[in-house]
């Protein structure tokens, strides 16, 4: 990962940079990536009333594109997932969030877990973060970090549930 700071030049450069760099938040200069969970949150909030399959949908879309905008910003930058490129965590937090019942604690627990287990990175998630490059490199480990979250998620609410 880069130490190159990511500017407004850099953010404004293209549509696909502007995305990639979570529409500002990957400028953030310390904990981009948790910066860059935020808008992840703020869209699965916004999905949460749709019916679990077009919010599928949707967030299979954000990854096939995210595949594209992160390798547009990963090459405009010259290095492979610079921290400022936070589109994967956007994914990410859609992914856990995927059939969550959304309260202001799933949404907190939520977010919690996706980046307890992106910084954490256990097995495959930092197995796949080391060997898969590019930008499906960048998104898939995200996508795992998401997939973890999202069943402790579904594992905690079935275990302790929330009372209406």
């Amino acid at each position: 990962m880069s130490k190159r700071r990511v500017t407004t030049e850099d953010l404004f450069s293209s549509p696909a940079s502007f995305l990639a760099f979570g529409f500002g938040t990957g400028l953030a200069p310390v904990a981009p990536g948790t910066f860059g969970s935020l808008p992840g949150l703020a869209i699965a909030v916004a999905l949460s009333a749709l019916p679990l399959l077009p919010y599928l949908v949707l967030t299979l879309l954000a990854f096939m594109a995210g595949v594209w905008i992160c390798q547009v910003a990963s090459e405009r930058l010259g290095t492979h997932d610079h921290g400022g490129i936070v589109w994967d965590e956007i994914v990410g937090m859609l992914v856990t969030m995927i059939a969550v019942p959304l309260s202001p604690i799933t949404a907190v627990a939520g977010f919690a877990l996706f980046r307890l287990f992106d910084i954490w990175k256990p097995w495959p998630i930092g197995w796949v973060d080391k060997r898969v490059q590019g930008g499906f490199g960048i998104m898939v480990d995200d996508v795992i970090a998401g997939v973890a979250a999202c069943g402790c998620l579904h594992l905690i609410l079935w275990l302790m549930p929330l009372s209406a």
